[in-house]
């Protein structure tokens, strides 16, 4: 059996971490609006900035987000023309989202302003702290989603 203590110290882990991952995320997502974009379209941009073109139903699952929202971002960002669909010519089936040059320049100008918001935002660790904070949450990640298994 679990001892109260141990119980305990479980329940503050999970609320501070909670409470910290929500003060960080909503000041990076307030940095991000200042650009007319909502988080989930900066996703998408980001990802097919950095990555290239990816297949529409592949993207829910690199930006955790439902594969039924997707259509709606891509048809916001489409209509921006940041974004263009193209279909695949081995597979009729797939389709992928590809940044435009519009969408390529607009990462080029805010990526920079939204990477030192991130940096500025985490700046209450060295770097050295930062490192073992990801080793440790990444272990922790590792074995909730074995838990999930079982």
């Amino acid at each position: 059996m679990t001892n109260r203590n141990d119980l305990d110290v479980s329940l503050k882990l999970f609320i501070v971490l909670s409470r910290a991952y929500r003060a960080i995320t909503d000041k990076a997502n307030q940095s991000i609006q200042r650009f007319d974009l909502n988080p989930t379209e900066f996703a998408v941009l980001e990802l097919l900035y950095h990555k290239g073109d990816q297949p529409l139903q592949q993207i829910g699952g690199k930006i955790l987000l439902a594969s039924g929202s997707i259509t709606y971002v891509v048809d916001k960002l489409e209509g921006k023309g940041l974004l263009a669909r193209k279909a695949c010519a081995k597979d009729r089936r797939v389709t992928y989202a590809q940044i435009t040059d519009a969408g390529k320049n607009l990462l080029q100008d805010i990526f920079p302003q939204h990477e030192q918001q991130i940096h500025n935002l985490l700046a209450g660790l060295q770097t050295e702290e930062k490192e073992q904070a990801i080793d440790l949450i990444k272990k922790l990640g590792h074995f909730a989603a074995q838990t999930e298994k079982n």
